[in-house]
């Protein structure tokens, strides 16, 4: 049996069909290309019952993965991360089934890690010589360390603000890293004029390469999974550049397709910070796309996207399954941050921290009635953002005895 049953690329806007075998980017029409698959070949090869007897990785999906020899597979052990219970929470919030999917515990500490290992991998097997990317901070840390691993180059430029630690992860993997004083939308047209000079280099933007969704679209997989090949009725995900949630919905319908999964879809959340939501501005008026959003800058710097390639992508997947948008404050994103550490004892990133507060608005609303199973996508470990918790706390001198 074949290990990957990749078939073609087709064009996310018009439906016309790539060669998946050749190195692409974005269709003539400016438009991501989607990887599509035999999956009635998959149906033949593999049921869910096989799959739960692999290694626990994103791997394990491989047939519905573009890779086609498993001797091209870059791999630091990433997926099959927890499904939290969060009883203490869930009850504070009237939510009788709150559940977290934590990706902070994948390899490089954000879900970055998965596009990362399928996009390299599939790259690298495609004879790519090296990767460039313009990136917030941490899908460029997690690409330039699985291209280091596969023997490639990086070339990262990231606005100056980014976190310090995705800074020090790129130099650490050898990357060509540059700062930019700008936005993630000026270090990509840096990057986008450099690549073209650089032999053997491909641009791997955020959806500018077919891949990096493939590998973020096994969080949909596992959810499947983890709750027994059954669906949960709502899942949040904080939404940037807008791949894992697209992912996602893409990983449903093809499971969907495949008959592992029956019954309705989740209904997908997209949810921004106040200070970067063109999602939710789209949604709100109810446009197939988004408007630029003026003087983007928000704490939860991974979703600080002014403008997202794919945003027709995530509106759709939000519109299909009857979702919605939510846009919180940092304030209220750092608040939730802080009160589900003190709760449950799991330290999420601010982008985690902006769907659980944006949970408390839903609830208020009504829109979650409370008996739903809930998923909420915490993208990545709170210990990459020590600037998030303030750190005013008593200094003892030796003598001094504590109160």
């Amino acid at each position: 049996m074949p290990y990957s049953f990749l078939s073609h690329l087709d064009c996310s806007r018009t439906g016309e069909p790539f060669d998946a075998d050749a190195v692409q980017g974005l269709s003539p029409s400016g438009a991501p290309l989607l990887a599509r698959y035999d999956l009635d070949g998959v149906r033949e090869a593999v049921t869910p019952k096989e799959i739960g007897g692999r290694e626990p990785t994103l791997w394990r999906y491989h047939e519905v993965l573009p890779v086609r020899s498993p001797e091209h597979v870059v791999s630091f052990g990433e997926g099959m991360t927890p499904l939290l219970r969060l009883p203490r929470y869930g009850r504070e919030l009237g939510l009788s089934r709150l559940w977290m999917k934590d990706e902070g515990l994948v390899p490089t500490g954000t879900f970055k890690a998965r596009g990362a290992a399928v996009g390299v991998s599939r790259a690298a097997e495609l004879g790519v010589r090296g990767i460039a990317m313009p990136t917030n901070g941490n899908a460029g840390a997690a690409w330039a360390l699985y291209a280091a691993r596969a023997g490639l180059t990086s070339l990262i430029a990231m606005p100056d603000d980014a976190p310090a630690i995705t800074l020090r992860e790129c130099v650490a993997a050898g990357a060509e890293l540059y700062r930019v004083d700008g936005l993630i939308g000026d270090a990509g047209k840096l990057v986008a004029a450099a690549v073209p000079r650089r032999e053997g280099v491909q641009d791997v933007s955020t959806l500018k390469e077919p891949y990096r969704i493939e590998g973020k679209k096994t969080m949909g997989y596992e959810i499947a999974e983890q709750f027994g090949w059954r669906l949960p009725d709502v899942i949040l995900y904080p939404t940037g550049g807008g791949v894992g949630i697209i992912g996602i919905h893409k990983a449903l319908l093809e499971m969907r397709e495949l008959g592992w999964v029956t019954g309705d879809l989740p209904k997908l959340v997209a949810v921004q910070a106040t200070g970067c939501a063109p999602i939710v501005s789209a949604f709100e008026r109810g446009a197939r796309e988004s408007e630029p959003f003026p003087d983007a800058r928000t704490v939860a710097f991974g979703i600080t996207v002014p403008k997202a390639i794919g945003d027709f992508l995530v509106l759709d997947a939000v519109y299909a399954t009857g979702g919605t948008a939510v846009a919180v404050t940092d304030e209220e994103l750092l608040a939730a941050q802080r009160e589900l550490t003190e709760r449950e004892g799991t330290f999420v990133c601010p982008e985690g921290g902006a769907c659980f507060a944006a949970l408390r608005h839903l609830r208020e609303s009504g829109w979650l009635d409370g008996d739903e199973d809930v998923v909420v996508l915490n993208t990545g470990a709170g210990i990459k953002y020590p600037e998030t918790v303030p750190l005013d706390v008593p200094l003892l001198a030796k003598t001094d005895a504590i109160p």
